[in-house]
């Protein structure tokens, strides 16, 4: 375990710090990561969720100050997405699903990469019946499959809200930073229930991933202009 020690928070700090520029966590890189670690398939996702708390949590704040959030479309999701991102964790699912799941989280980010900059262009006003029409059913899916997976959701809600033109980039990262953290800590106290934390790698690793979270964020939201973070 002294190799990992030493190796994965150099990892995760870049990890955090590529994926905070955009509001994200890097749940999903750090799963994959510790798969490929061979640690016991119980601790990974307490792991990793513990590791997207302290870098969504940094990054909503600094998001937060700078006025990009808007709780009034993120308030839809999250009524169901806590609940349900709980009843996943608290769900101990086969190491064949768990990688299949992990496999569809991670073509998710891949086509995040795809998506058309012209989208972020132009933003339309979302009436609040429409918000939480659409934002309960799809709040309660990804909730489910985040705990499930031990990630936080935010890497299919920013993509969500971004092709639907409800938010500029800022602001789709500020909802995702919000939405990943409330899922994360929701997921989390499903997980313990039934997995494990290495503590001793859990702290190298979190003050790894703050770091590199606290620097994304900050870079992001006062040197690099909308453009260039789909890019």
């Amino acid at each position: 375990m002294n190799h990992l020690t030493f190796s994965l928070p150099i990892v995760f700090f870049f990890i955090a710090f590529s994926y905070s520029m955009v509001g994200f966590g890097g749940g999903s890189s750090y799963l994959a990561i510790l798969v490929l670690t061979g640690l016991p398939y119980q601790n990974i996702p307490p792991t990793a969720l513990v590791c997207n708390l302290m870098v969504v949590g940094a990054g909503f704040w600094n998001h937060y100050r700078a006025g990009y959030f808007q709780p009034r479309l993120l308030i839809p999701f999250m009524m169901t997405s806590i609940p349900l991102a709980y009843l996943g964790g608290a769900i101990s699912i086969s190491k064949e699903l768990f990688s299949f799941l992990l496999g569809l989280a991670l073509l998710a980010v891949a086509l995040r990469m795809f998506i058309s900059e012209k989208k972020f262009e132009n933003t339309t006003p979302v009436p609040w019946q429409r918000a939480w029409f659409l934002g309960l059913p799809l709040g309660g899916g990804l909730g489910f499959i985040s705990g499930l997976l031990g990630i936080g959701g935010g890497i299919f809600l920013s993509p969500l809200l971004l092709m639907m033109r409800w938010v500029e980039l800022k602001e789709a990262g500020a909802c995702a930073s919000c939405f990943i953290f409330v899922n994360s800590f929701s997921g989390l106290l499903g997980h313990l229930k039934w997995g494990h934390v290495d503590t001793h790698l859990l702290t190298a690793l979190t003050v790894a991933v703050f770091l590199g979270g606290q620097i994304g964020s900050r870079v992001a939201l006062r040197h690099v202009p909308n453009i260039q973070l789909t890019k």
